[in-house]
């Protein structure tokens, strides 16, 4: 039951103040401070971004430690590709029960940064390069994680897009990439889901550290957005920890043996800091315990059984079929002929990312004994490589090669094994182990497969073209096994579509000149044009587009309608299934602004929706494009503001796959910006009353004879001093205007 403000309030009142410091920080390593004498509770936090790792002993941060086991469900690159905010809700349902059985307060997760770059370390961590899809998904797992009375930790806070100097690291980003690319994910959270608690990510932002940004926690987070739960540092990313309090950071973790604590209560009596910033945070806190109650009860379980089984659910929703020549796939789980299945990934799955989100799995599926299980055929097996290891083996490549010339069908399975926090990835291709194995196998038996599994993209150009198909398996969790071979023979129609486009090329890649950056400061060069924004507007030849993925079935659009209402556009659509297989389509909604005055992207995902089909079905599904999504950050008016015009609206099933297309007209916002002396002459007369008011005076002068005035007043005149500031053209000699009229002029304006 949550306590009243009051009761708060009188709680508060009870502490001292080394009692009120003590709440702002850890305990130890994972558990918050209690204060039994006043009823305040310890909490215990713990790291779930896609399971839940209780550490069943010692102050483990990165995993090296034994945690109690618990399900792994896929990381985020798996979830992100599924499209589907109504199962990751569940699974965020399936981590805050497991949470609450363990007796965990907060589980730190979701993370919603966006995959800035391919070379990313954390990328698996995160589920898309698109701010809306980010969003839509990140608020999905944070209501099912707190609908079990467990909180959330919306991470990390912001701009966290790689591993290298992460500690230290400036992000330096423009305004509108700022707000348009990097927060607006985590607005959308905040807005729809209110997460618990928010993470203060390690990095700087514009030279400032996110642990003590008074803009970033107080001003935008609280001010602007509305949150209203805490805010706790990722561990260890606390600068200054009082002019972290101050700036709206309210829980330090982990503990620093209370060393902080001190500073807060020293700056306190010093009158440096102000008691009340401090009680805040406290109230905070207090809050936080009495949220999370229900998490504190003994006796909480789960089904071990049922979440293995949402893990194989949300493994197969998250495997992309990349490319199916001439229907290769699915097989035929009937067929007598022989299968090699080759690669170690087939028998040691490589099913989560390495660093802090380390999950022990309550029990490891594999493909192989999937496959064999499946199959009605012989199926043989040759490792190929050894998992770890990126120089080739000619012996186990031999055998392999082997095996694939003595079957009817290969099926390869290949990877990368790069990704984890603490570091970034140095390239995206293939491991020279994997690539050499690929071609002997190829040359072999070219009726391959290749299944990948990878927490980042890896490089197909130079080889997809020699297989016939391919399935992107990412990391896919406990589970993943039999999810694989259910896509494989068509159990399973796949219906994953890509959160982030595979570049042909690591060098064509947006961040490429910019990451990770040098002497502690990386530029956001590319501005808006992350992901696909980029590639589409360069017009870039990419291996398979963002929203991309094939089915075994095939779906047609028609009669797309886009309607402006008071909420946005109201976009309808029919989608038919003309296949023989039921299957689910991924509908995707993307909108532009021709002639806009703004740069924008040439494209952008503003919303989606999928719809299952059985053969032949048509169904008309519709996606709501909110006005909030169709705004842009004005640098000038420093505010949300929608543009008013023709917005077209592109309906498909990936950024380059777009079946239908509609205009819709849309009433903008006053852009109208302020004028000042400093304003050009044609900022003035495009102004709807400085024009008028300037024409006025530069007709009267140029009617007395003054040429600079003609010159003024002509459309080719102005072509050439048009882009002079009014006070500069104030200070040419024989000038019709002077610093006294422009004064006059902008008087005249304030008196309106």
């Amino acid at each position: 039951m949550t306590t009243s403000p009051e009761s708060h309030a009188a709680k508060l009142a009870s502490l001292s103040l080394e009692e009120k410091a003590s709440l702002t920080s850890g305990a130890d390593f994972w558990n918050t401070k209690p204060v039994p004498g006043a009823g305040v509770p310890g909490m215990l936090l713990t790291d779930g971004p896609h399971g839940v790792r209780r550490q069943a002993e010692g102050d483990d941060h990165v995993g090296l430690n034994a945690s109690v086991p618990a399900t792994c469900f896929p990381p985020a690159a798996g979830l992100g590709s599924s499209w589907d905010p109504e199962l990751l809700e569940r699974v965020g349902a399936a981590l805050g029960e497991e949470a609450r059985a363990g007796g965990v307060s907060v589980l730190l997760g979701p993370g919603i940064n966006i995959k800035r770059s391919p070379l990313g370390g954390r990328n698996f961590e995160y589920l898309s390069e698109d701010p809306v899809l980010t969003g839509q998904l990140g608020a999905a797992l944070v209501a099912g994680i707190q609908s079990k009375g467990v909180g959330a930790s919306l991470k990390h806070f912001a701009v966290n897009n790689q591993e290298s100097d992460r500690v230290r690291v400036s992000a330096d980003v423009d305004p509108r990439p700022l707000r348009e690319v990097y927060l607006r994910g985590f607005q959308k959270v905040v807005g729809a889901a209110q997460p618990w608690t928010v993470m203060c990510s390690y990095n700087r932002i514009n030279g400032v550290y996110a642990s003590e940004d008074p803009w970033l926690l107080t001003d935008v987070l609280r001010g602007e957005w509305g949150y209203t739960g805490l805010v706790v540092s990722d561990w260890g990313a606390v600068n200054d920890r009082v002019a972290g309090l101050a700036a709206g950071l309210d829980l330090e973790m982990p503990s620093s043996g209370g060393v902080t604590d001190a500073q807060i209560v020293e700056a306190v009596k010093n009158g440096t800091l102000d008691e009340a910033v401090l009680d805040t945070a406290a109230v905070r806190v207090l809050e936080l315990a009495d949220r999370t109650e229900a998490a504190r009860e003994a006796g909480g379980s789960y089904d071990a059984d049922a979440h293995h089984a949402l893990a194989l659910e949300a493994a197969r929703r998250s495997i992309v079929l990349l490319k199916n020549e001439d229907g290769f796939l699915p097989l035929d789980p009937q067929a007598t002929g022989r299968i090699a299945v080759v690669g170690e990934y087939a028998r040691t799955p490589r099913y989560q990312g390495g660093g802090s989100s380390l999950v022990n799995p309550t029990r490891l599926e594999n493909a192989l004994d999937a496959i064999r299980e499946v199959s009605a055929g012989e199926v043989a097996f040759a490792p190929g490589y050894t998992t770890g290891d990126d120089e080739p083996d000619a012996a186990l490549i031999a055998e392999a090669a082997e095996a694939a010339r003595a079957a009817d069908t290969v099926v390869l399975f290949l990877g990368s094994e790069l990704e984890s926090e603490g570091y970034d990835r140095k390239n995206i291709a293939l491991p020279a182990a994997h690539r050499a194995l690929l071609d002997a196998v190829v040359e072999a038996n070219p009726a391959t497969a290749v299944v990948l599994s990878n927490g980042g993209v890896v490089q197909t150009a130079g080889w997809d073209h020699l297989v016939p198909a391919v399935l992107e398996g990412w990391l896919l969790g406990q589970a993943g096994g039999p999810a694989t071979a259910d896509v494989l023979f068509g159990l399973t129609n796949p219906s994953g579509r890509l959160a982030e486009t595979i570049p042909a090329r690591l060098q064509d890649t947006p961040a490429y000149l910019d990451f990770p950056g040098e002497l502690s400061r990386v530029r956001y060069g590319e501005g808006l044009f992350v992901g696909y924004r980029y590639y589409d507007a360069r017009e870039i030849e990419v291996s398979y587009p963002f929203g991309h993925g094939l089915s075994y079935t095939a779906f047609e659009y028609a009669n797309l309608t886009a309607e402006a209402d008071d909420g946005g556009i109201a976009v309808r659509v029919e989608v038919t299934n003309t296949g023989d297989r039921e299957g689910r389509e991924i509908v995707q909604a993307y909108t532009a602004l021709p002639g806009s005055e703004f740069v924008r992207p040439r494209r952008e995902l503003k919303g989606f929706a999928a719809v299952d089909l059985a053969p032949g079905e048509t169904q008309r599904v519709e996606i709501r494009i909110g006005r909030e999504d169709l705004m842009i950050w004005h640098p000038v008016l420093e505010r949300w503001v929608l543009e008013g015009g023709d917005y077209q609206v592109e309906v498909g099933a990936s950024s380059r796959d777009l079946r239908q297309a509609a205009v819709v007209r849309l009433d903008g916002h006053d852009l109208t910006l302020p004028l000042g002396p400093g304003s050009t002459l044609e900022e003035w007369l495009a102004h709807p009353a400085g024009g008028p008011a300037l024409s006025s005076l530069l007709e009267q002068a140029a009617a007395e004879g003054n040429q600079l005035a003609a010159m003024l007043t002509d459309p080719e005149g102005r072509s050439l001093i048009g882009n002079f500031p009014l006070n500069r053209l104030a200070a040419f000699p024989r000038s019709p205007l002077t610093a006294d009229s422009v004064s006059t002029l902008l008087e005249s304006l304030e008196a309106e």
